[in-house]
Parts: C-alpha cells; structure tokens; sequence
C-alpha cells in the first residue's frame, strides 16, 4: 500500500495529485468489484439496540450481494451476531466504528486506466465536529479509511480536508455534483473558498465541472448532503427529490435546484435531463420510535414529532440491482416505477428503510460502492 500526503489544495504535491497521475473517481452506475457496509449497534442512533434498524441491514446487504460481493464491517462484540444472522454470501470482516455510515466514513474509491485502484483518505469530523456534529468521538470512524486500504493493499491519498462520500457525486465523466450548505459548511472548512474547494475536487477526483446545489434536503442532519436531494443516474441524466406543496419547505429547495440544474452544462458540454422523484411523506418521528434511544451529551436528539429527511434519491445502484428505500405506502410504488424506467437493465428491489432513516439516513448512506478494475 502506498500512502500520499496532500495538502488542503493538492496541486504540486511532492507526488502528484490523483488526477495528475491519471486517477479519477467513476460513476455509480459503472460495474462494481463490491460494495462495503458497516453493522448498526450505536445505542444513541439505533433505538432497541440497533435490532430493528440490523434487520433493514441485512435486507439490504442481501440484495446487493445478488451481484457483487458485500463486505460488513463489525464490531468485535458483535462480530458473531452478525454473521450468524447475514446470509453466508456476505463477507463479515472486523472493521471497528462508532456508527454505521459507510458512504460517509469509508473510502472515495478512485480508478485508474492501467487498472489500478486507489482511494481517498478525506478527514472526518462526524457531520461538523464539536459544531453542530452528531457524535462524539470519530476516533474509529476516521481508521476505517486506512484499514480498508490495508485490506485490498491499494494507494491511498490522505487528502487533509473535510468531505463525506455522501456531499459529491460524479457521473464518471467529468462532473461532479454537490451542494454549497455542505462542502462550504463553517463547521467542515472554513479557510477554503469555492474556488479552492472546487481545485480540490478536481485534483483529487479528476473531474473538470462542479456544479454547486445551494441546499439539501430540509432538515438533513449532514448539513445538506447531495446524495438525498440529487444523484447522477446516467452521464447527462440526474434525479432530483421533488415536492408539489408550496406550503412545505422542501417545495423551495427542490426549485432552486431544479433551475440551476436546467441551466447548467456538465463537463462534456451537454443540458442535463432531470428525473423528478415525489418526496415521500412528509415523515415524521413517532412517539414509539423515539423512545429505546439512550440519551447522550453529544448526540443528536431523536425526538417525537421531529421531522425526517426522507428521500427516494437515496438509493443504491448495483450491478444488476437498485436498492431503493420503501418510505411512504403512497408513494413507495410511484417512485420504484420511475426508477426502473431509470434502470432498465437493472432490477429494482425495495427495502423498508424507515428504520435507517430513524437513524439519520438512507440506503445510499450506508453503502460505499468499490468500482470494478481491470
């Protein structure tokens, strides 16, 4: 494993950035080698023990090891309950965490045209550390990184400013999509401007167009991560989260999006299609699931009545499947039609996914894709 050291804009780093030496970070929709998760048992995010959220786990672990290889980071005090109960074609490994955020908390995976596969090490302070973070420590959270390294013995490049997977995606040909309340959150960098920000995500993941989202989802606790508002489903084609009801506050979220969307061009000089997909609910945390939650200093609240951020966007594409959370009964069947007229060559498999997002998010924030090489 070879380890690079960039500074907050890596150019002219002693090695070169990813990008200058020919890496860059591929779609979703490309073909996978695997997909990696970690086990929910956090007893301040999960309620009950983590039992019912471990169940939608499974679920989902399931459905994507129909076609490629899934990897479980565990615990060690709960390494056995984990692979007794997840099904013998997932790999459950010993990878320590304080939660389960795989997307946010695992690796950018990058490609190489040689073949070759790396990844980036971004820091992590937990969704805006002592500042609006969710918890206290990340001490393990921020290992996961190298170890995953370690494990498949790729190149890693430590690149010392504050992302998680869930603020950027990319269509694996130059553009990149992300949102301004996230990557130029206070609480993440503070000394980096957008146009720094922007050199760094073309450095590092080899793209040339960032196009800026103002905002995220209402409500998301990550400070507005792009991956429940809006995700590449096809080169020039991405899905927006949409909402009909001008008296909701996601009504104006997902306009503004929409006319930046519409005015913009992606790297290759093309308009972008935008797929709308119905917000589910709005949902709501209930009086039941707020309770079995252990209340800690440094934790987000889970309270009833407080609103979730529900979204269809957040879902995962497989190789032969999209796994998309079941939210709304209203509109669970509407929102799985346009996605597998998005994906035809995919099967679309629903998961119930209200007890992830109990937990602060969705199917795509709990799985990190590692992308196929030669």
């Amino acid at each position: 494993m070879t380890t690079h050291d960039h500074p907050g804009a890596p150019a002219g780093a002693a090695h070169g950035t990813p990008s200058e030496l020919g890496f860059s970070m591929p779609a979703e929709f490309a073909p996978h080698d695997a997909c990696w998760m970690l086990w929910p048992q956090r007893p301040d995010t999960w309620r009950y023990g983590a039992k019912p959220a471990q169940q939608a786990f499974i679920e989902v672990a399931t459905a994507i090891a129909e076609s490629e290889t899934v990897f479980v980071g565990v615990n060690d005090d709960q390494y056995e309950n984990a692979r007794i109960q997840l099904p013998e074609q997932v790999r459950v490994v010993e990878l320590s965490s304080n939660d389960a955020w795989m997307r946010d908390v695992g690796p950018t995976f990058l490609t190489h045209p040689d073949g070759r596969l790396a990844m980036v090490d971004w820091e992590f302070n937990a969704w805006g550390g002592l500042d609006g973070g969710l918890y206290f420590p990340w001490d393990k959270d921020r290992r996961i990184r190298t170890k995953i390294a370690e494990m498949l013995g790729v190149e890693r490049f430590a690149v010392p400013v504050m992302l998680e997977g869930g603020a950027i995606h990319v269509d694996g040909e130059g553009t990149l999509i992300t949102t301004e309340e996230c990557l130029l959150n206070a609480n993440r960098n503070p000394d980096l401007t957008r146009a720094q920000m922007e050199q760094v995500l073309r450095d590092t993941l080899g793209v040339e167009k960032v196009i800026w989202l103002p905002r995220g989802c209402h409500l998301d606790e990550t400070d507005g991560h792009v991956d429940n508002l809006c995700c590449f489903v096809a080169p020039g084609e991405v899905a927006l989260t949409w909402c009909d009801d001008p008296d909701d506050s996601q009504h104006a979220i997902s306009r503004e999006a929409l006319a930046v969307l519409e005015a913009a061009v992606d790297a290759r000089g093309r308009r972008l299609k935008v797929h709308k997909l119905p917000q589910p609910g709005p949902l709501h945390i209930a009086e039941d699931e707020a309770s079995g939650i252990d209340r800690l200093r440094h934790s987000h609240p889970r309270r009833p009545g407080d609103r979730m951020a529900g979204s269809y966007v957040n879902f995962y594409i497989g190789n032969a499947v999209v796994v998309m959370p079941l939210l709304d009964p209203q509109r669970d069947g509407q929102a799985r039609e346009i996605l597998q007229a998005l994906f035809p060559t995919r099967r679309v498999v629903g998961v119930a996914a209200r007890e992830i997002l109990l937990g602060g998010g969705n199917i795509h924030c709990i799985t990190q894709q590692q992308p196929r090489c030669r």
